[in-house]
């Protein structure tokens, strides 16, 4: 299934407790953000979530992969700890002294069942079948989440 006009699908039947996507950028930085969208798309229907809040979120790294499984995870982190969800971000990666330096801005609100359509509890960010790639039209990442 594509979405966002291509930024991001799910794949299908590859784990059993788990769901599997491919995002896609024309460079890092929207990688990431389409990586994090496939995240936010998992966790709630975006319609019902409100912008209310936003959240800045800094991190290095000196492997790009290893950035994007710590980008990833502190977006479960944030749910999990502070009880917030998100509907949109962006995303600034820089490349320095060898470092992949990401500053993130996230936009989303507490969570709230009653004003919110709630879909999959993501657990975890997983190793299994992780990686970032390029290719002819940017880079695309392929992600594991446990549910």
């Amino acid at each position: 299934m594509l979405s966002q006009k291509n930024k991001f699908k799910f794949l299908e039947d590859v784990a059993i407790a788990d769901i599997a996507f491919e995002a896609y950028g024309k460079n890092y930085s929207g990688l990431f953000e389409n990586a994090a969208n496939a995240i936010f798309s998992l966790t709630a229907d975006l319609k019902t979530l409100k912008p209310e809040i936003k959240k800045k979120v800094k991190l290095e790294n000196s492997k790009i992969d290893l950035l994007l499984y710590d980008f990833l995870s502190e977006i479960l982190y944030i749910k999990d700890a502070d009880g917030l969800i998100f509907c949109r971000c962006k995303v600034d990666i820089k490349e320095k002294n060898g470092k992949y330096l990401l500053d993130a801005v996230f936009e989303g609100d507490k969570i709230n069942p009653k004003t919110q359509t709630l879909e999959n509890d993501i657990k975890a960010i997983t190793m299994h079948m992780f990686k970032v790639e390029k290719t002819k039209n940017g880079v695309k990442a392929v992600v594991v989440v446990d549910i």
